[in-house]
């Protein structure tokens, strides 16, 4: 009896004790899948949280010319004007403008009534980012502001806004109706806000990321200009170059964009202009295969393709390693980049330096 007793009672201990382990195993079990489970959700909180901060932008850039100012030579010197408004921007997802760098240049140059040229043809016109208060516009204004200033507040006050809000801001006889925006733009605005809207219109995705820097380079002479002949007629020719960067944190190019413009004042014998200077001046990214280039190319591409080959050569690199890059004669030395671009590389360098420098 005893021993159906002991029997009893250790088959009682047993059964309860595989029980405390079964449920110890399942709590086991249900505590590693929930901490699997947590692990999960941390690493794709964490990825999309990367996703989000490493979110791809737009990069975007238009420049407007005008030569309307010009005028023909008479009792004093004629005088070719070309009025320059340039505008960078990055766009997020969404289109709304993240960060946008506005600049200018006013290149001047005058010609005399005998069709000669009046300006060194060596000048090189500095933006009016570059003049800054040399510009001299900071005396005459209401608010004590240089035009640098000016054209900074109205690019800081777009950020955060699409093409459509931009379009929207209130105008009254050229200047701002917005009492907040007229405090630091006095300046007419009418100008700005085609120029954004169109920097904006260009945008494409060329690598830029959230967080990155933008620059934008502008370098413009006029040593192809001429004295008219009693055969040709002479031309003050202004050369620009435009470049915008993105930078990263590191100083890394993440997207860059070059184009470039020629805009031409023709005069004869008599300082008499002979361009239309209502013609709207393209650039030569807009002027596409017009521009003439391709049929001249020993690899048979145009202009504004070889610019974007070595735009999208210089992503992934440092200012110093653009810098770096080799030349010959003026030319690509790497293979590989003179298979895609056979014009003269010095300038672009030059200027993709330049852009990367002034990022902010």
């Amino acid at each position: 009896m005893k021993k159906k007793i002991v029997l009893g009672i250790s088959m009682m201990l047993t059964v309860s004790l595989m029980a405390g382990c079964k449920s110890n195993l399942s709590n086991e079990n249900s505590s590693n899948n929930n901490n699997t489970q947590t692990e999960t959700n941390v690493g794709q909180e964490e990825k999309e949280n990367q996703n989000k901060t490493e979110q791809q932008m737009k990069t975007g850039f238009a420049v407007v010319t005008k030569l309307n100012d010009s005028k023909e030579a008479g009792n004093e010197n004629g005088q070719a004007v070309a009025n320059s408004l340039a505008a960078a921007v990055t766009l997020d997802e969404d289109g709304v403008i993240t960060k946008c760098v506005i600049d200018a240049v006013q290149s001047k140059a005058d010609f005399t009534k005998e069709g000669t040229l009046a300006t060194d043809k060596n000048t090189v016109f500095s933006t009016k980012n570059e003049l800054g208060e040399t510009y001299g516009m900071k005396s005459a204004s209401a608010i004590g502001k240089e035009w640098n200033e000016q054209a900074k507040a109205f690019a800081d006050y777009v950020v955060g806004k699409t093409v459509e809000e931009v379009n929207g801001i209130a105008v009254k006889e050229g200047k701002a109706a917005d009492d907040d925006l007229l405090a630091s733009v006095t300046i007419h605005i009418g100008d700005f806000k085609t120029v954004v809207e169109k920097a904006v219109q260009n945008a494409s995705n060329l690598g830029a990321k959230t967080g990155d820097r933008l620059g934008l380079a502008i370098n413009t002479s006029m040593a192809s200009s001429s004295d008219a002949t009693k055969d040709q007629d002479g031309v003050v020719q202004i050369d620009s170059s435009y470049t915008v960067t993105t930078v990263d944190e590191n100083g890394v190019i993440t997207s860059c964009y070059i184009d470039g413009s020629q805009a031409k004042v023709g005069f004869d014998k008599k300082g008499t202009i002979t361009t239309d200077i209502e013609n709207e001046v393209l650039t030569k990214d807009e002027l596409g295969e017009t521009y003439g280039m391709k049929s001249a190319s020993s690899i048979g591409k145009e202009w504004n393709e070889q610019a974007k080959a070595f735009a999208d050569y210089v992503v992934g690199k440092t200012a110093e390693e653009v810098n770096g890059i080799a030349m010959k004669e003026g030319k690509a030395a790497d293979n590989d980049l003179l298979a895609s671009v056979t014009i003269h590389i010095g300038n672009f360098i030059t200027d993709v330096v330049k852009s990367v420098e002034s990022a902010e």
